[in-house]
Order: structure tokens, then sequence, then C-alpha cells
């Protein structure tokens, strides 16, 4: 099961995985990695003009779109917008979508991150994780399975916690060349545009993800970058199986 070459992103809202790891993604897709989007939500808050049901249906099509440009499957669980609980029914949730897709390597919203929903996520992943093979937990047909994932965490927005303090990663991955489909798959969200010029003062996003990307890729010396921080806590795999997927494209900081 080690070997398996699956990759799940597991972020909070439609448009979080092309800003923090789509470049990672497509590169493992490029490898032949079998690639998973998940969104705990639709994002059915992320507008200033249409209704919940209709944004979280727009934003559900943009992530799917976003998704196919690298041959990915999009999955939602369709937990409300802003209201992301780490609670039993939204923990089973998780466990039951990890165990479907059994994943080598996760990846997860950092925990230091601006917003509880991305908070959340993160202590859901590392739950899911960590349960997707207890037998005692009981998701249906979704059965229980080892070894635990891989769990890696992305970069907070502007690699800064909730105090403005620099959170480094220890992992730079160099998405140069496939920076283009970043590009594209982020495109794909654009009923977020008038959302985020309203809510967060971010009129060009597509230009502000790649002034992030930019600043992550200076760490490592490389043109645009994506972080990550792997969880090493107990239980969990100690090897750097991301690193060992994208050779000469990850930079150990």
């Amino acid at each position: 099961m080690s070997e398996r070459h699956v990759v799940l992103s597991l972020a909070a809202h439609p448009d979080d995985a092309e800003f923090f790891c789509a470049g990672t993604l497509a590169l493992l897709a490029g490898r032949g990695w079998s690639v998973h989007i998940a969104t705990m939500t639709a994002g059915d808050c992320g507008t200033v003009q249409y209704s919940r049901e209709e944004i979280a249906r727009i934003r559900r099509n943009e992530a799917a779109a976003a998704a196919a440009l690298i041959g990915a499957t999009y999955h939602c669980l369709e937990c409300d917008d802003a209201f992301v609980m780490y609670d039993r029914p939204t923990l089973l949730k998780v466990i039951a979508l990890i165990r479907r897709v059994q994943p080598a390597i996760v990846l997860a919203p950092c925990r230091e991150d601006y917003m509880t929903d991305h908070v959340h996520t993160s202590r859901l992943a590392m739950t899911g994780c960590f349960c997707a093979g207890v037998v005692n937990i009981d998701t249906g047909d979704a059965r229980p399975f080892e070894p635990t994932p891989h769990l890696y965490y992305t970069d907070p927005l502007e690699s800064k916690d909730i105090y403005g303090r620099d959170v480094p990663p220890s992992l730079v991955v160099d998405v140069a060349e496939v920076f283009e489909t970043k590009r594209r798959m982020l495109a794909c969200h654009a009923s977020q545009r008038d959302w985020l010029l309203t809510h967060h003062g971010v009129d060009e996003y597509i230009q502000m993800m790649e002034r992030l990307s930019q600043a992550c890729g200076q760490r490592a010396g490389v043109a645009y970058g994506e972080g990550f921080r792997q969880h090493l806590g107990s239980a969990f795999p100690q090897d750097d199986r991301l690193s060992a997927a994208l050779g000469p494209a990850a930079y150990r900081l």
C-alpha cells in the first residue's frame, strides 16, 4: 500500500488547492499519480451577488473544471462555508473520504492559517489520516486501510500566522515548469474576483497567487515555489514520500 501513487488534496474551499498546491499536484499527475482534490465546502459564502445555492453550484463547477485540467477527480464534502467544524459527523466524512481514495500522500491546510475553516480542515485531515486504519470506526462501505498516509501541510496565506509571524516551510517544490497550468487552474475560479476584491481587498487574484509563489520560490532559489511541512507525529510515516516522488523538484530547507 505504501507504493500507491495516489495523492489527495483536502482543502476548505474551492480555489484553496489552486492557491497553495496545484503546481505540486500537476507535477505528480505528470509523473503518473492519481490526483484527488476535495473541499470541505462548496464555498457558498464566497460571493457578494449570488445566493448560497447559486454560488455553491457555480463553485462546484469551477472546482471540477480546474481539477479536470490535470486529470484529477473533484470531491465536495458539502459542509457549510464558514462553519467547518471539528466534530464527529464532519470527521466521519473525512475518514470515509480518505478510506475511499486510499491516498499515499495527503496535502492539507496549515494549522496556523488565517481563518478557522482552514484550521479545522487541518485538524480534520490529521485525525482522518490517523484514523483511516482504525477498524472500530465505522464508515460503512469505506473500509479501513493501512498504512497511514504521508501528511503534509501547505503554507499559510502569505506564509504568516494570525500574528503576522513568518511560518517557514521545511520543503519547497519548484513548480516553474507547471506554473502556467497552476495559473489556468486558478483562473477557472472566476466567480471569486468580486468576492476577493470586496472582502480581502485583493483585485487581481491570479497576480496575488503569482506573487506568493515567487516569494515561496525565493526560499529555494527557484522562480515559483509551493511550501510544505510534513506531519511527523507518532504513528505517521517518517520518510519524505513527497520529495521522493518529485526528485530534483523538491528542495529540503
